[in-house]
């Protein structure tokens, strides 16, 4: 049996669909009353469980050979990492765990709230015995899908700086964590999931320019203004905060190195981000 948390998710709804693509046991944790998107089959065992209540976790993790530890971002999710890996310690049935966390995870960088938390879930995968392995990717192609009504406008607008990315579509994060879930041979490994290129923002504003139709320029926010932005558009602070530290890093060039571990699991290269630009290029048109 294999448990993925986070199962409704851009990344977990795909792991769920892929592993039964397999024939493979599948149980989703999904939120009260949720019945899972609706591309799931009648054979994905959905099972409600909140990763601050242990009990539903110990129901939910009951039988578990394998479980997909993903979890959304949350100022407490470093504790519903650790929450998940306590209950599959109790089962007692030494469950391998795959921590889907952040690609320079490994690295343990300073300053960055979201890379940190899964720092500490990490350390605690590694003193609870458990088998595991770590997934870390790079920031989505989806993820430029809200920016689209400034690109719209002709306008890219985010503090990365000069620095380069090598970003990632969450496909190929999902088809990677299949195969992993799905084949033995992975434990102790850090996999660092990433697009084919490392793009600056000047270059990902032109490759959105080709797809859209239209010029898009790049506007390098600072880091104060990124921050009024967020706030103003809803973002809690917490959030905001955290995603402004994550541009610090690409702005500083450490999400710039591309891994071969996307072809190196799923046969196949990593889609690029022209591709997905232009497949979404109606979302960018004006």
């Amino acid at each position: 049996m294999i448990v993925v948390t986070g199962a409704t998710g851009t990344v977990g709804s795909r792991v769920v669909v892929g592993l039964r693509e397999r024939g493979l046991a599948v149980r989703a944790l999904v939120r009260g009353g949720s019945a899972g998107p609706a591309e799931w089959d009648a054979g994905v065992e959905r099972v409600a469980a909140d990763f601050t209540d242990p009990a539903s976790l110990d129901a939910a993790l009951d039988g578990a050979d394998t479980v997909y530890l993903l979890v959304a971002v949350h100022p407490e999710m470093a504790q519903h990492e650790r929450n998940v890996i306590d209950a599959a310690v109790r089962t007692g049935r030494r469950p391998r765990i795959v921590l889907h966390a952040a690609a320079g995870v490994e690295y343990r960088p300073e300053g960055v709230r979201f890379v940190g938390s899964h720092v500490t879930g990490l350390d605690h995968l590694k003193d609870s015995g458990l088998p595991w392995t770590v997934l870390g990717p790079n920031g989505f192609h989806q993820n430029f899908l809200g920016t689209a009504p400034t690109v719209k406008a002709g306008h890219l607008a985010v503090p990365g700086g000069e620095g380069a990315v090598a970003y990632v579509d969450a496909r190929d994060v999902a088809a990677a964590a299949v195969e992993v879930l799905a084949t033995e041979g992975h434990e102790g490994a850090v996999y660092t999931l990433t697009g084919p290129a490392a793009l600056t923002h000047d270059e990902v504003a032109e490759q959105l320019s080709a797809a859209a139709g239209h010029p898009v320029a790049y506007a390098a926010l600072t880091p104060e203004v990124a921050l009024d932005g967020l706030l103003n558009m809803g973002w809690d602070r917490w959030r905001a905060e955290g995603m402004v530290e994550l541009y610090g890093l690409y702005a500083a060039g450490l999400a710039s190195p591309v891994s071969p571990d996307v072809e190196k699991l799923t046969g196949r290269p990593p889609r690029s981000f022209a591709e997905f630009a232009a497949e979404h290029a109606d979302a960018f048109r004006a």
